[in-house]
């Protein structure tokens, strides 16, 4: 399982919205048959790359997969069936798999065939590895990660509307390389206005296209923006309030650049919602303080990523302003340090 586990982590950043899944076959006597891992959505999974492997000495041998084999006809076809035609006499499995299509329909289709079905070994850190999948899947929304860099004294800027550069290369070069993980990033639109970023994951190599979100509910987003500019960086979605995509003179001129224009209802999970649809499993919530904040509120933020930078503001934009917030509080805490910067890290809820 620890040989699957490895294997599964390695189709980061390419399987979405599929999950991330690896698999080995063993022989009687534990010798190795086969092994391989979900590449990319829409291409072989993990258990067929490894059954392809083992050939005819899978009949009689133990799969160990990280995520129960599908039962179901996809863009694949389902692994379950083709694991009883192999002859396998063994799973294990490490966690159910919580899509609607699946959830529990492949176990049920192994043992009524005869196999031997255990399942646990390795939950947790499979469960780890797919958050944005299992939050996708049962909540219909991206896992979202908010992002800041701060202050040595929890202050983001020194002014609203007024960017203030606080880390440093080291921490910014890892920013960027954990951008390409992950499936789309947003920001609000004063975050637009005042930075004028092109949110894309610059010196990280990316092959699947980053989804650039925009929150922004008058649509004031500037057609001439960085974001509309790249159109190379990868597609843009803004997420608007119905009055505001009802109106041509201002939805119009962010179309013919190329945006995707969307309406949302008022609260901030509808628009996560709407970007669920749109088969996002996880976003990087990059401010401004606003989008935080709305995020927080509703009780959204899954995980929090800080880069602290050593120098003290003294006075700003606190992060978080007036909620009850605590990087010491998060779960599965991580610190690193990044140059002269420190990274924290952890999930609000932990794993789910």
């Amino acid at each position: 399982m620890e040989r699957a586990l490895f294997h599964a982590a390695r189709g980061a950043g390419r399987t979405s919205p599929n999950p991330l899944v690896g698999a080995v076959i063993v022989s009687t006597e534990g010798v190795l048959l086969g092994q391989g891992y979900h590449e990319r959505a829409g291409e072989a999974h993990a258990e067929i790359v490894a059954l392809e492997e083992a050939g005819d000495r899978a009949r009689g041998a133990t799969l160990y997969c990280t995520l129960e084999p599908c039962a179901h006809q996809g863009r694949t076809g389902p692994c379950a069936e083709r694991i009883v035609d192999a002859g396998v006499a063994r799973v294990v499995a490490s966690v159910e798999d919580p899509n609607p299509l699946v959830r529990g329909r492949g176990f049920a289709y192994l043992r009524a065939h005869g196999i031997e079905v255990d399942v646990g070994l390795g939950a947790a850190r499979s469960s780890a590895l797919n958050q944005p999948f299992f939050t996708l899947m049962r909540e219909g929304r991206p896992f979202v990660i908010l992002k800041a860099a701060t202050s040595a004294d929890g202050f983001i800027a020194e002014a609203r509307d007024r960017p203030t550069p606080l880390t440093s290369s080291e921490a910014n070069r890892h920013a960027h390389r954990l951008r390409a993980a992950i499936d789309a990033i947003g920001v609000g639109v004063g975050t637009v206005i005042a930075d004028d970023p092109a949110l894309t994951a610059r010196g990280a190599y990316r092959e699947r296209p980053l989804v650039r979100v925009v929150f922004d509910r008058s649509l004031r987003t500037p057609p001439r923006s960085r974001l509309l500019s790249t159109p190379d960086g990868g597609p843009v979605i803004i997420v608007t309030s119905e009055r505001a995509a009802g109106e041509p003179g201002l939805r119009t001129p962010l179309e013919s650049r190329g945006a995707l224009v969307v309406a949302s209802g008022r609260t901030f999970r509808e628009a996560l919602h709407l970007l669920g649809a749109h088969d996002i499993a996880s976003i990087l919530l990059e401010g401004g303080a606003t989008l935080h904040c709305a995020a927080w509120d509703e009780d959204l933020v899954d995980f929090v990523r800080l880069y602290v930078a050593p120098r003290p503001l003294g006075s700003g934009v606190p992060l978080l302003e007036g909620r009850a917030f605590s990087s010491a509080a998060l779960i599965q805490r991580r610190v690193e340090q990044l140059g002269p910067d420190v990274l924290i890290e952890g999930y609000v809820h932990g794993p789910r």
